[in-house]
């Protein structure tokens, strides 16, 4: 089965991401896969210390994982499955569709904002040509009727 991976962080173009995910697949036969990525920087403290927070960032990504996967399994008739990896985002994104065959397409968000896309947008624009796999960009302002018509 051919997979959509979207990434899952706390950015407002990231909702429109999953529902276009969610709304391909659910078009297509395909499945949807949710990354989401712990920047190593928020566990430079006691080893203690990190361990808790870290613990806690899992905590709060299987929270807001569970938002959206309710909403696609009640709305798309697609159950998603949860991914977490610690370190760089961009890194993590690669190794992940390197490792998991069945991704088919890269859906990420893109920032409306003045200060650009957004630093995994930006990131990855500079590889476009040599991903592995098709990237599609969802406009973070897109409406919820336009998006459902595009998709």
């Amino acid at each position: 089965m051919r997979k959509f991976l979207v990434i899952l962080d706390d950015s407002r173009e990231c909702l429109n991401a999953m529902r276009f995910a969610a709304m391909r697949a659910a078009h297509t036969g395909g499945g949807v896969e949710v990354l989401a990525v712990i920047p190593p920087e928020e566990f430079n403290h006691w080893i203690g210390v990190g361990e808790i927070m870290r613990e806690e960032a899992r905590d709060r990504i299987h929270a807001h994982f569970e938002v959206f996967a309710k909403w696609m399994r009640d709305r798309q008739n697609v159950d998603p499955e949860l991914v977490i990896r610690e370190g760089q985002p961009v890194q993590e994104i690669l190794k992940q569709i390197e490792e998991d065959s069945e991704i088919g397409v890269l859906v990420l968000g893109a920032s409306a904002e003045k200060g650009g896309p957004g630093p995994i947008v930006t990131a990855l624009a500079r590889n476009f040509g040599s991903l592995p796999v098709p990237l599609t960009i969802v406009p973070g302002e897109l409406s919820k009727d336009r998006l459902e018509a595009v998709s």
